[in-house]
C-alpha cells in the first residue's frame, strides 16, 4: 500500500511541477514579448532625438551666422 501512496504522491508532484514550467514558460514568453515592445519604442526615441539635435544643430548654425540681428545666449 505504500508503494501505490508513494506513486500517487510523485505523480501528483509531478503535475504541480509541470504546472510550474507552463507557468514559467509564458511568464518568459510575455517578458521577452514586452522586452522587444520596449526597444523597439527606445529605437523610435533614439530617432527622435537625434532628429531633434540635428534640426537644433542647424538651426543653431543658422541664428549665429547672423549675428547682428539674432544673438543666442546660454
Amino acid at each position: 500500500m505504500e508503494k501505490d501512496h508513494l506513486e500517487i504522491l510523485l505523480g501528483d508532484i509531478r503535475e504541480k511541477f509541470d504546472l510550474v514550467r507552463e507557468g514559467h514558460d509564458a511568464l518568459r514568453k510575455e517578458i521577452q514579448e514586452a522586452r522587444r515592445e520596449l526597444g523597439d519604442k527606445i529605437s523610435l526615441v533614439d530617432f527622435k532625438v537625434e532628429a531633434v539635435a540635428a534640426d537644433l544643430k542647424a538651426h543653431r548654425a543658422d541664428t549665429e551666422a547672423h549675428r547682428s540681428v539674432y544673438r543666442v545666449k546660454e
